[in-house]
């Protein structure tokens, strides 16, 4: 590269000098201010003019200041630094040019010692590495500012001199700001004995958050960071493994959640110049760049954040197949022969949307998975159901797995589903409805999981099959959970049609917010961390000990593990063959199908049903009615109740009739009253006399030893108007053992209007009746609702079903009730209120008013302001929180500071925020300090607020509650819940996502700096008195810098 010196006045850098030697080291630099210390409020102009000419593959600039810096490069303003503990970065190569650059600050001193610092640095072909530092050659100034002082070949006025080296006056306070952070080290990780985990990289500065990664055809790695500044990132592993180079990828696309090569083609599901969507990016002439006609825009997407757009992979088929989370609308152009086609909501009583406002108005399928040809051409949506699955992979035998989130802020309720390892076949159901809606997977139109697993955030999946790992690990499907750190080795058999299996921890770690993985072409496994701004990594996986011999088997055992496999084999054909006719119109798959619909494999009578349900019913509907076998028929009417009109429902229910409940087994009795649930969902409630007929014989069987048979009974008799249903449904509530249980009665009770006597009312109102004293000594929080029930505090049951409990075991937290779970009560006794007459309302007055506060918010102390702290502050003090911390301190101070009346913490706490138990998983110690002080920094989507702006040019903000055709409803206030506005659709002009956090800033500017500690700890140890935060004797710590100084 050329450069050119410019006259010693305009003291231009000479960037050639620097290739030959070290980088040179940053200095805090000042104006000289004729030997006078810097005063409060000072503000001073920098300047420095350098050349550049040659290639550039990147340029980083960082800069910290005490106490702020606006850093300007050609005018442009690039960086506003406002720490003096870490350098803040950005990527300015669009701003660099060739010939004249100028870099120009404008630094700000609000007290005490005054200085900033900055480097420069351009990464070049053949690794040449380019710097430029702040040091005495740049020219300093004062205001006000000259006319064009940013402008290259300006010429000093009066007054601008050398600038001067702070640590020469002795005013060097501050420690190496540009310190590479670096993400959770390797020896801090857990992994299963024989395999070796290695740290190869931690995300520097301008590199991101990284949440995707894949393979290239030469084997390096992709990764995307997730915002739409930051590139995404080639890296070239060397022969070891280790990272030989990383690069930034030329190319016009950004924070992608899909990645795959395939095709000669890098597919990317993410932000683009056509906006979200996948794009095909091919490049043709092989210079390892994405030019603008390189780039094919294939299908927009829409959905946006963390349950929108995910993963694209290639099928074994070689098509490829793209899955989106559930606020990802279905794309447009989809075939109407696609398998998963008969879809709905399935509901025949009223749901209630999430009582924190989360995925309201979302409407089935739920997250799904689409198929296209490599060119985009057709698209196909072959299955649904997924509440927010991020990825997905098939394995050796060429079938689809998935790992399914659950929703936390349903912990307690009966609605709850773990995270799910799911077997995803064509035309499969699977299940999520947006809210109290979720259908349960014996629900004979869903198809169950394959293992639950239990809490946690599922981000990337994939087979073990390309590892060099030993067999049974090879077989392997690893997951990872973003929440708890871990990933899970789940080990699967064949069962049936289907799969069987289990799972153990495979890494884990605290942080250890994995994100993606992928396997190498030297076997290892290479995995990243990142998301939400988090600090990212890049690990590296491979295994040390010996292949384990597996124990010897006899002959008899082999040929058994044969015939199971063969038998396998052999249903997984005959399923797939089943699966080539959904959404085909061919009437021959009646026929074909038809004798399967009684198959004692689930996945093999889904195939079958799907296969028949697309053709016309009236090819088959007389012989779903005629059809004698029990299975058979079953299985055929619940076809017919899904794709029969209402002219169908009389024959249909009548020929339900030959199935008596004494013929059937416990799977088929729940089959027999699903048929009747979609019936009355998709067929409308049947004539009066029907109804009669159908509640009163499933009166003679309710209620039942069986707690399936009695929650699917309490529903359709309560929507059947059954005569002795809230009698049998308060005994139920009676003996019910699990809180989960209990509520699921009095939620469907909650819709009863009428055969209520007023002694069976109190009983029903008592049930939310609060105990009136809170326990001595604890902290409480704010009153947040108009009735206030807090949690575990009704007359329900505190015992909670043993697989649930066990889950929380599994990631090493106590039980907790989810975030919704309180809100969720709250409008349950709602909507029972409003089903009252008049004179219900009248007798049940004194109870019904009956409201026990929440004693009043207190702090544990008086505390004035301390200091209006920053990240820069705390961040050399966090080595401090690993023990000897203050445990009653950290809890006051969770109190004092409100964070207790926003975010569920173990079984305490509001639901506006995230729910922090489990925070120390994900989030390091600095991530935690940085979401107190900053909290608009990184939003989730599941918290943020919406911004809707009327046509009348009113502005409402706020989370967004309900939502119909008609209209919808904001909550502004979310320590206000009776507090909301109703918004007409037709009014709204326009609705945005809120840049603005629901949680201020400056809540811990009353509290010292040893108190913000003991909370970050407090934090850390989930609110354990005997973590090793408060054992032992505190770190000697450094100076913290008050606002005196």
């Amino acid at each position: 590269m050329k450069i050119l010196f410019r006259p010693c006045l305009l003291l231009t850098c000479c960037l050639s000098e620097l290739l030959a030697s070290a980088a040179p080291a940053p200095k805090w630099i000042w104006h000289p201010n004729n030997g006078q210390a810097a005063t409060n409020g000072e503000v001073r102009l920098f300047r420095k003019e350098f050349e550049f000419s040659g290639g550039m593959r990147n340029a980083v600039l960082a800069a910290a200041a005490d106490n702020s810096a606006e850093v300007f490069l050609n005018e442009a303003l690039v960086l506003t630094a406002r720490s003096y503990e870490k350098a803040a970065s950005a990527d300015v190569k669009a701003q660099i040019r060739q010939g004249v650059n100028v870099l120009t600050v404008r630094g700000t001193n609000d007290g005490g010692p005054a200085g900033f610092i900055l480097r420069l640095e351009i990464n070049q072909p053949r690794n040449k590495v380019t710097t430029l530092v702040s040091d005495e050659s740049w020219l300093s100034g004062m205001e006000p500012e000259p006319t064009k002082w940013q402008d290259a070949g300006w010429s000093p006025t009066a007054g601008w001199v050398g600038a001067q080296d702070v640590k020469k006056t002795g005013g060097d306070v501050w420690g190496d700001v540009f310190k590479a952070p670096r993400a959770t080290a390797a020896d801090q990780l857990t992994v299963l004995p024989g395999f070796k985990v290695e740290l190869l990289r931690s995300a520097e500065a301008g590199e991101g958050s990284w949440i995707c990664m894949t393979t290239d055809n030469k084997g390096r790695l992709i990764i995307s960071p997730q915002r739409d500044d930051q590139p995404l990132l080639r890296v070239t592993l060397a022969r070891d493994g280790k990272v030989k180079s990383i690069e930034p990828i030329r190319a016009p696309v950004h924070q992608a959640m899909g990645l795959c090569y395939a095709h000669d083609s890098l597919y990317v599901n993410g932000h683009g110049p056509n906006g979200t969507g996948l794009y095909r990016l091919i490049d043709a002439n092989h210079n390892d760049r994405f030019e603008t006609n390189e780039v094919h825009f294939l299908k927009k997407i829409g959905g946006e954040g963390e349950h929108g757009y995910h993963a694209v992979v290639e099928g074994p088929d070689g098509m490829m197949y793209v899955m989106n989370g559930n606020h990802t609308k279905v794309p447009d152009g989809v075939t109407k022969d696609s398998p998963h086609r008969n879809y709905g909501e399935d509901l025949f009583l009223p749901r209630q949307w999430d009582a924190n406002g989360h995925a309201v108005g979302i409407l089935a399928p739920g997250g799904y998975v689409v198929r296209t040809d490599p060119a985009g051409k057709k698209w196909e949506l072959m299955l649904a159901g997924f509440r927010n699955s991020y990825d997905f992979d098939f394995n050796a035998d060429g079938e689809m797995f998935t790992f399914d989130s659950d929703m936390e802020w349903d912990w307690g309720l009966p609605w709850y589903r773990p995270t799910r390892i799911i077997h995803c076949v064509t035309g499969g159901e699977y299940g999520w409805r947006s809210g109290s809606s979720n259908e349960p997977e014996y629900y004979a139109d869903t198809l169950p999981a394959t293992v639950n697993i239990g809490l946690g955030s599922p981000t990337g999946v994939k087979f073990g099959t390309k590892s060099k790992f030993p067999e049974k690990y090879r077989k392997a499907l690893f997951a990872m959970d973003w929440s708890y750190g871990r990933i899970v080795a789940v080990h699967l058999a064949p069962r049936g049609a289907s799969y069987a299996g289990n799972f153990e921890n495979f890494v884990k770690g605290k942080p250890l917010n994995v994100s993606d993985l992928e396997f190498g072409k030297d076997g290892a496994m290479y995995f990243i961390t990142g998301g939400r701004g988090t600090q990212s990594g890049l690990y590296r996986v491979t295994y040390a000990g010996g292949e384990k011999k597996s124990p010897t088997e006899s002959a008899a055992s082999r040929a058994a593990l044969k015939s199971v496999d063969r038998a396998a084999r052999e249903a997984r054909t005959l399923r797939h063959q089943l699966e080539a006719y959904h959404g085909k119109k061919n009437p021959v798959a009646i026929g074909i199908a038809w004798p399967h619909l009684d198959s004692p494999d689930r996945f093999i009578r889904h195939a079958a049903r799907i296969a028949i349900e697309s053709q016309d019913v009236a090819l088959w509907k007389s012989r779903a009615l005629a059809e004698a076998n029990p299975q058979a028929g079953l299985t055929a009417l619940l076809a017919l109740a899904r794709c029969g009109g209402r002219e169908t429902q009389n024959e249909l229910l009548l020929a339900l009739g030959k199935f008596t409940h004494e013929m059937l087994t416990d799977d088929q009795k729940l089959e027999k009253l699903r048929v009747i649930e979609l019936s009355c969902a998709r067929q409308g409630k049947p004539e009066p006399t029907l109804a009669r007929l159908i509640a009163g014989r499933l009166d003679e069987v309710y209620p039942s030893t069986n707690e399936r048979f009695n929650h699917e009974l309490s529903q359709l008799l309560v929507f059947l108007d059954g005569p002795d249903v809230v009698t049998k449904t308060l005994g139920l509530l009676d003996r019910a053992q699990t809180q989960e249980e209990q509520i699921h009665y009095i939620f469907q009770l909650r819709n009863v209007k009428s055969g209520w006597t007023l002694a069976q009312r109190q009983k029903y109102f008592n049930w939310f009746t609060q105990i009136k004293q809170a326990g001595k000594g604890e902290v409480t929080y704010p009153a947040g609702a108009p009735y206030n029930i807090w949690t575990n505090q009704t007359r329900a049951s505190k015992t909670h079903p043993p697989q649930l409990v066990q889950w929380f075991k599994d990631v090493g937290r106590d039980y907790g009730d989810g975030s919704s779970f309180t809100k969720y009560l709250i409008n349950i006794r709602k909507d029972a209120v409003a089903k009252l007459t008049t004179t219900d309302r009248t007798a049940l007055r004194p109870l019904l008013e009956e409201r026990i506060d929440a004693p009043a918010w207190k702090p544990t102390m008086e505390r004035k302001f301390v200091k209006e702290w920053t990240v820069a502050d705390i961040a050399p003090l966090l080595d401090t929180v690993a023990k000897g911390r203050d445990f009653k301190s950290g809890k006051a101070a969770f109190n004092d500071t409100q964070c207790i009346a926003c975010h569920k913490f173990g079984n305490e706490g509001g639901s506006v925020g995230p729910e922090l138990t489990g925070v120390s998983s994900k989030y390091s110690r600095r991530d935690i300090l940085e979401s107190l002080l900053e909290p608009s920094k990184v939003i989730s989507d599941q918290f943020q607020n919406s911004i809707i702006v009327k046509k009348d040019g009113d502005d409402v903000s706020g989370r967004i509650t309900d939502e119909n055709a008609e209209r919808i409803i904001v909550l502004p206030n979310m320590l206000a819940p009776e507090v909301t506005v109703e918004i007409p659709i037709a009014e709204i002009a326009k609705r945005e996502p809120s840049k603005i956090s629901a949680m201020p800033a400056g809540l811990l500017n009353n509290l010292d700096a040893e108190e913000i500690l003991d909370l970050i700890a407090y934090l850390e140890a989930a609110g354990k008195p005997g973590a090793a935060n408060f054992k032992g004797d505190k770190p000697q710590a450094k100076r913290v810098r008050n606002s005196a100084e």
